[in-house]
């Protein structure tokens, strides 16, 4: 059966996306129009078959390649081949090397008061003067607003700066600066490396600087071994598993460099969205509060194994990322040929076609999502999870290719979101529209601004 879509255009599928608002936008009218599986154009692929009806994602799950063309653009970050269309081989004992560190709960802990004194940092700034009582720095009880995105994809930064390059031979130790690291990345990320001078001495900066801090730890390493102090088996630390593997040091740094970046977004993204949709749900809002002044009492920040206790703040950070993912789209490429039964029909794809995940799509899939578009944090709750296809919801992907980080962004959101929620209120500015947009990750097109008031003034 043919799949179905639009007509092809001479441009390539430019103009569609265009007029649509976005590639974000034009899956959306593409799935409502056409169904769960369809063909479009997709630039700098040819045709593409897009995926949102879960059942059939789960067909391709299995597929552990990567269209090449559409990752083109990391390759000046990766010396020892792009790691996000590294071959199947290759790619599977280096993604059990990565979840071993990300996944794991000694990582998470190794790090989590650090990560506290960061979110605590960016709350004090905002908080400003606390001798008056006033938020400072120029920001809430009514005046200047925050803008949520530049702040706290600021602090992801430095909170993924922290784990990849931070500890005892890190920034600690003087051998990284974090805030000419955090100044590099925002150079790297926003100007093309491959003709602009800043950008590239930037890049130089941040190869260097990751560079000195494997060499820190090989001196460390070097040391213990000397000592009969081996650290067997400790997956609690990036850099030690990476140099435990014994591969080349390109390859160490490439991860390093690919991890800074996959997260630089990606925690500050999520808790931006999640703030904005509190401020416009202030009822959500309180029950969140709620829930915080109950497990943490007077504690500002909770501990690790508080976490677990936030089950309502789990569901809202779950369903904020439901309705804004942070990353929108996956994509991979089929190496044999398929079948796929989708709800219309049986659909015959060849070896070679890129197979394109939409994850807003999916997400607003209204056989799985009923009212997909509401803001209902009960989808979350187990009997609801239990219910559904676990494909209905994929925010860090699917499949083998999935994000290796996963576990810990959730940490990092839900903490964020644990120290601003029990300190905070936050209410939208009136008349300005957030409007989402593709950028490195679903982004809002001029900031999301906010109102920050201490939660002790009402």
């Amino acid at each position: 059966m043919r799949i179905p879509g639009p007509e092809m255009r001479d441009d390539g599928g430019v103009g569609a996306i265009s007029d649509a608002g976005g590639l974000h936008l034009y899956q959306l009218r593409l799935h409502a129009e056409y169904g769960g599986v369809v063909q479009f154009q997709l630039p700098g692929v040819g045709v593409a078959v897009s995926v949102s009806d879960p059942l059939v994602l789960e067909e391709t799950a299995r597929i552990d390649e990567r269209p090449a063309a559409l990752f083109s653009f990391l390759e000046p970050l990766c010396e020892a081949g792009n790691l996000q269309v590294i071959g199947a081989e290759e790619h599977g004992p280096w993604r059990r090397v990565l979840l071993e560190v990300f996944a794991g709960r000694p990582s998470h802990e190794r790090h989590f008061g650090e990560f506290v004194s960061l979110v605590e940092g960016l709350a004090e700034r905002w908080d400003g003067d606390g001798d008056s009582g006033g938020v400072g720095v120029g920001v809430g009880a009514g005046r200047v607003p925050v803008l949520l995105q530049k702040d706290l994809t600021a602090l992801s930064l430095r909170m993924i700066c922290a784990y990849a390059l931070g500890g005892a031979d890190g920034a600690g130790s003087g051998v990284v600066e974090a805030e000419k690291v955090v100044d590099a990345f925002e150079v790297v990320l926003s100007e093309d490396n491959s003709t602009n001078q800043r950008a590239s001495l930037a890049l130089d900066y941040l190869r260097a600087t990751v560079d000195r801090v494997i060499a820190a730890h090989e001196g460390r390493e070097g040391r213990e071994a000397r000592a009969g102090q081996e650290r067997r088996g400790d997956r609690s630390d990036l850099i030690h598993a990476l140099l435990a593997t014994r591969t080349s040091p390109a390859r160490i740094r490439d991860t390093v460099m690919v991890t800074m970046l996959a997260a630089h977004h990606t925690t500050g993204v999520a808790v931006s969205w999640t703030l904005h949709l509190l401020g416009r749900h202030p009822e959500v809002a309180e029950r969140v509060a709620a829930e915080l002044d109950r497990v943490l009492g007077d504690r500002s920040a909770p501990d690790y194994g508080d976490l677990r206790e936030l089950t309502y703040l789990d569901m809202v950070l779950k369903e904020s990322m439901r309705l804004y993912p942070p990353g929108p789209y996956g994509a991979r490429e089929t190496t044999e040929d398929m079948v796929l039964d989708g709800a219309d029909g049986t659909y015959e794809i060849p070896a070679g076609t890129t197979v394109f995940y939409p994850f807003w799509a999916v997400h607003m899939n209204p056989d799985h999502w009923p009212e997909p578009a509401k803001f209902v944090p009960e989808r979350f709750a187990p009997e609801a999870v239990a219910a559904r296809s676990r494909f209905a919801y994929v925010p860090f992907g699917v499949g083998p290719r999935s994000c290796e980080g996963a576990g810990l962004a959730m940490v990092e959101a839900q903490l964020t979101l644990a120290v601003l929620l029990k300190r905070f209120r936050f209410r939208p500015v009136e008349g300005h529209e957030v409007t989402p947009v593709e950028r490195f990750v679903l982004w809002a097109a001029d900031d999301i601004p906010m109102v920050v008031t201490p939660r002790a003034s009402r």
